[in-house]
Formats: C-alpha cells, structure tokens, sequence
C-alpha cells in the first residue's frame, strides 16, 4: 500500500457522510461542529465558502466542478452569494437540523434536500471523522480550504457520486464511501501536483522521488519490521550511502529517524483507540522491549504511554 493511501486508511475513524441539495438561489448552509476534512463541490451552478473561524479569511467562489476540502475549521458557511443569510444549520454528525427559516428543508430523495426546482444549484458534501496523530499528518498536506478547480479527471467521479448520493439500494453506503474516497484522492493528487506547491510535507513531495518513495511504501507497509537502512537500500536498488543520502534530502530526515517518528505516531493512536497493553503497543509499532518502546515514546511526546493515555482520554 502506498503512504497516502496508508494514511487514508489509517486515518477513518467511521463512515463518510455525503449529502446534497438541489436548491435555486438564494440559498445559504452554515456549518457547525464541522468534521475534521469536508469535500464540497457545486454541480451546476457556482457556490461560496467562508471560514467563519476565521474573520480576515475572503469567501472563495467555487466554479460549477471545482472541489474545496476543508479542514482545520470548526465552522464554515457555503452560501450562493458571500452575503445570503444562513437558512440551514448543519451540526455535528452531518444530519441536516434545519433552523425555521429559508425553503431549503424538504427532503427529494435519501441524503438530497431542496426544492429541486429548473435553474437549482447541486451542491454535494462529503464529511470525513479522521482519527489521531495520523489524521493530523493527513490534514498537514492541507491548508483550511484548498480549491481544485474543475477537471475532466474529477467530473465523472463527481457526477457518479451525485447520482448514488440519491440512491437507496443495497450496498449503498459502500458505493457512497469508495465514490468519496476516489473523488478526495483525486482532489488530493491535483492540490499537491499545482506548480509551485512548495508549502507541502517534505515527506509528500519524497513521494515522487526515485527510490525514496519506494522506501517511504515498504515502511508503512511494515512498520514493525526490524528495517535497516542497509536493508532499505538494497530492496530499492541503491547503495547504502546513495540511499541514506537521498532519502535525508528529499524527506527531510535519515530514514530510521522517519520510521521511529511513524512508529510514535502509530503508538500515539494504539494508545487512545484501543485498550491494548503497553507492551503490545510496543510490539505492534516494532520494539521487543517496552522499557525502550516507553523511553522513545517519551522522547516524542514528552509523556510516558500510560501517561499520554491517561491526559488523551
């Protein structure tokens, strides 16, 4: 499995949520308690978003087909106009509750609100509940709102996913799941390949690199292993020297530095998703000894796993 893909799995702590609206202007969604990456796209029509955490941040328009993620906000406004009142309150848990206001509350079919009316504006919204340490490393790819513009690569995703969002037959939320996963994957992909993407993890931009991204996949593939770099360079066809040099320029750190930092990241989670022992934890992420497991642990994070368990729960 790839890094972002190991990521991506990693980092799901539940189901995606997708919903979408077929309303005619003037319509506005505010958010609330927002998960912690959203992907929002207007079919159709043109959309706004506002980051309403953040009162110098400039409403962004979205172009029939383009994709905004959003992350890092606990609050956000999507709106036909930057200037329409709200008529629809979306709380946590992405069930619309629908303030007593605007026309945007009937219900067209399964996951689809609106009026549904000639002329409307499809807006469709996926919500992702990540989870840990490496959700956090996920949404490090990002800023708050990232645009991708429309793209012929995307659009066929998109109107795939608006087509089943509305459906309600058997397998449904696995087609929903997958069809959103694609279209963040794709909208991922395009985000990081813009020119002048300097701002991204070095770690993401290794991947591309020879070698080095073929290390970075075995490591996240087997974490525990007992890995070292002259191993690591001679599954990827380089001299030990050549190899450690490489990856420490491209990914910013020598290859076992990387791996223990995964390895404390993986912890990090083990340590408040589950009720496993310490010293399983420490099994599971590589090391035979919890004592060492604990020191390195520490090192990272500045508390002892039981400690970090005990202030993360």
């Amino acid at each position: 499995m790839d890094v972002l893909s190991d990521l991506l799995h990693r980092a799901r702590a539940s189901s995606a949520l997708v919903r979408q609206m077929v309303q005619r202007p003037p319509w506005s969604m505010a958010f609330t308690e927002a998960p912690a990456l959203t992907v929002v796209t207007a079919l159709g029509g043109a959309a706004w978003v506002r980051l309403d955490d953040d009162p110098q941040a400039t409403p962004v328009r979205l172009a029939a087909g383009d994709i905004a993620l959003i992350s890092a906000t606990r609050r956000y406004t999507v709106a036909d106009a930057p200037d329409t009142p709200p008529q629809v309150i979306i709380r946590t848990g992405g069930t619309p509750a629908f303030e007593p206001v605007g026309p945007c509350r009937q219900s067209l079919a399964p996951r689809t609100y609106g009026d549904g009316l000639p002329g409307a504006t499809v807006l469709l919204r996926g919500a992702y509940d990540l989870r840990g340490d490496v959700g956090e490393r996920l949404l490090g790819i990002l800023p708050p709102l990232a645009v991708v513009p429309a793209g012929p690569r995307t659009r066929g995703a998109l109107d795939l996913l608006a087509t089943e969002t509305a459906l309600d037959e058997p397998g449904q939320d696995a087609v929903l799941n997958r069809l959103l996963d694609l279209v963040l994957v794709l909208a991922l992909r395009a985000w990081c390949a813009r020119p002048n993407a300097t701002e991204l993890p070095s770690w993401y931009a290794a991947l591309t690199t020879p070698a080095v991204g073929d290390a970075l996949r075995l490591l996240h593939e087997d974490p525990a292993r007992r890995w070292t770099v002259a191993e690591l360079a001679a599954r990827v066809g380089q001299s030990r020297a050549a190899f450690a040099a490489r990856f420490t320029t491209a990914v910013g750190e020598p290859p076992l530095t990387y791996l223990t930092s995964w390895r404390m990241v993986l912890a990090a989670d083990l340590l408040r998703d589950t009720d496993d022992t310490v010293a399983a934890v420490a099994r599971a992420v590589g090391y035979a000894d919890a004592f060492a497991f604990s020191v390195a642990f520490k090192r990272a994070r500045g508390h002892s796993p039981s400690d970090w368990r005990r202030l993360d729960g």
